[in-house]
């Protein structure tokens, strides 16, 4: 075994010698014994010299080692020299690292196989809590599952339940509204007939306008009994409804608070503020109910609403049946009226309207014939000029002297526009008389027109008032029980 780091001149490094005589002169050194041996990165470490070594290799020398300056000066050993003789041997050494190395190592190796153990244990232990804990959850979810299929149902069906309900109550409304609107069409159908009393002359005739209306007011009285009957059944029926309804709502409310509570239970984590130990609660069983019953439970209110449901939709068709046939028989004679007032207005505004356009051509043409006057009086005005100049040239030509006065073109040039315009200004005098006439012909027959005008004008109104009367006769939304 090296020492590694020791000082040459160590006195372990050399044979055991005695503290009370002189050392013989040594043969080797220590530094010829053990050769200095270099630590990788550590090149110089044989320098280093322990300060113990030191302190007393530098006390001044005695007089001996002055009398013999040959000799080494002998070696002063520290005063743990005797601890060093005291240890164990560098094999003792080795022994008990070894001892120590080989049980720290079976030790090691047994709280590693406990380790893997254990470790094996909390995964097998941690997946069965957490498959359990899964599985739980699962069912929660299957039971949310259930409950939402349940509650959809609930709520399908109650709302089914109160929209035929609703339309129940939408059915009596409707038929107390068609029999108490019996009444409004029999006051439209006088009031027309007093209406038209009031034409004039030719077109106070006695037509199929009058015959539908008298005929509208004898189907009215007849349907208001039987619309009666039919609602105090419909009230009846809507009692049961209400029962059932309230069923419903129960059940609904119950499976709304077990899914709250569920849902709640389905959402807890580990991490969960609200999680807590409950010692027992596994022990006790609340319930009342199987999978099975719980079912049927919902089933049975379903199947209740769906009955009464059934029978409301029985009273409604009947209802309906009712309302249209009253609506059509009433419509049929309401239509058969309009139609009348539809052709008999549209008869009288074709006449009217070909009356109008008569007159709006007869007014064309005084615009016309005004205009042609004005128009010839002022071509007579505009010829007497030209006839003028002519005749002023012909006075003037004539106090030509002597041989002057020839009969040349010029001469006869102007003689003929003499003649030519006084021919045309008589033309136009006369057809300037033939359009006076005209006129006075044309403004007799637009006093005419318009007379006529009036009378159809008179009619035309008093149809179409009763027309608009007829607006608030009532509908078919109306007559079928809608306000």
């Amino acid at each position: 075994m090296e020492f590694l780091g020791t000082t040459q001149t160590a006195s372990y490094c050399g044979t055991r010698r005695s503290c009370l005589f002189p050392d013989p002169a040594p043969i080797s050194t220590t530094k010829d014994s053990y050769q200095s041996y270099y630590l990788p990165g550590y090149r110089y470490l044989n320098l280093w010299r322990p300060s113990l070594f030191y302190k007393v290799s530098s006390v001044p020398p005695s007089p001996d080692n002055q009398l013999n300056p040959a000799r080494r000066p002998p070696t002063m050993l520290p005063s743990l020299r005797s601890a060093l003789h005291a240890r164990y041997s560098p094999h003792d050494w080795h022994q008990a690292n070894l001892v120590q190395l080989k049980g720290s190592e079976a030790f090691r190796h047994w709280a590693g196989k406990l380790n893997t153990d254990s470790m094996r244990l909390m995964q097998d232990k941690d997946q069965l809590t957490y498959q359990m804990q899964e599985d739980s959850r699962r069912n929660l979810g299957e039971r949310l599952s259930n409950l939402d299929f349940w509650r959809a149902e609930l709520v399908y069906e109650h709302e089914r339940l109160l929209t035929e309900n609703h339309a129940l109550e939408t059915a009596k409304k409707r038929l107390e509204c068609a029999a108490a609107e019996a009444q409004g069409p029999l006051k439209v159908a006088l009031e027309c007939l007093y209406n038209r009393e009031k034409r004039m002359g030719i077109d106070l005739v006695h037509d199929d306008v009058e015959k539908s209306l008298i005929k509208e007011a004898d189907l009215l009285k007849d349907w208001q009994a039987r619309m009666r009957k039919l609602a105090e059944r419909i009230s009846q029926q809507l009692g049961i409804n209400r029962d059932v309804q309230h069923a419903l709502e129960q059940d609904l409310s119950d499976k709304n608070s077990a899914r709250f509570i569920d849902e709640k239970c389905f959402n807890l984590r580990n991490t969960s503020d609200s999680i807590s130990f409950y010692h027992g609660v596994e022990k006790t069983d609340g319930t009342v109910s199987v999978p099975e019953t719980w079912a049927k439970f919902s089933e049975d209110n379903i199947k209740s609403s769906q009955h009464a449901r059934a029978n409301s939709v029985r009273l409604q068709d009947e209802t309906e049946a009712a309302l249209e046939n009253a609506s059509e028989e009433m419509w049929s004679h309401f239509t058969s009226t309009n139609l009348a007032f539809s052709y008999r207005i549209s008869e009288v505004a074709d006449a009217n309207n070909q009356l109008q356009a008569q007159l709006a051509k007869i007014l064309q043409e005084i615009f016309q014939t005004e205009n042609t006057i004005m128009l010839l009086e002022r071509s007579i005005t505009a010829k007497e000029c030209p006839l003028k100049v002519a005749q002023t040239r012909l006075e003037g030509r004539t106090k030509r002297p002597n041989i002057e006065l020839c009969r040349d073109a010029p001469q006869f040039q102007l003689v003929n526009e003499v003649f030519t315009i006084d021919d045309t200004l008589q033309t136009l005098k006369q057809r300037l008389r033939e359009a006076h006439d005209t006129l006075q012909t044309l403004v007799l027959n637009k006093s005419k027109l318009e007379h006529e005008i009036s009378v159809k004008t008179n009619s035309f109104i008093i149809d179409k008032k009763c027309m608009d009367m007829r607006k608030t006769f009532p509908s078919t939304p109306r007559l079928v029980g809608y306000t």
